[in-house]
């Protein structure tokens, strides 16, 4: 397979092969687990604007309110989240879900100990 360059120019960062989600996901769920914070974090891949990253938190812990990327989307691996936008729209998702992240500021609350792979595209210009 050829060697591809994003079209920032970079190379793809990342995995050389396939990621085993699985296993990422244990081993957040033990570090968030050891975390004062009660979350971990993982980015996985960074393709120019494409971004993938592992979040694992503990019930109740929660990424406060923040922007929100040109384009995203959370699948869930473990557990349960609630997205709830500015606007009070609110988005449960649980296991083996797939769903969009609102294009608006927002906050994600894992209620139980969960597991995501959270999707953006940032800055496409």
């Amino acid at each position: 397979m050829a060697d591809e360059t994003s079209t920032s120019g970079t190379a793809p960062s990342g995995p050389a092969g396939p990621v085993d989600l699985r296993a990422l996901a244990d081993e957040h769920l033990t570090k968030a687990r050891n975390a004062a914070h009660e979350r971990s974090a993982h980015l996985v891949l960074r393709s120019g604007p494409l971004r993938q990253s592992v979040i694992a938190l503990l019930r109740g812990a929660a990424l406060g309110e923040h922007e929100s990327p040109v384009a995203a989307s959370l699948q869930v691996l473990r557990g349960q989240v609630r997205v709830t936008a500015e606007s009070g729209t609110e988005l449960t998702l649980s296991q083996g879900h797939l769903g969009p992240v609102p294009a608006e500021r927002h906050d994600l609350v894992a209620i139980t100990d969960a597991v995501v792979v959270l999707t953006t595209v940032t800055n496409v210009s």
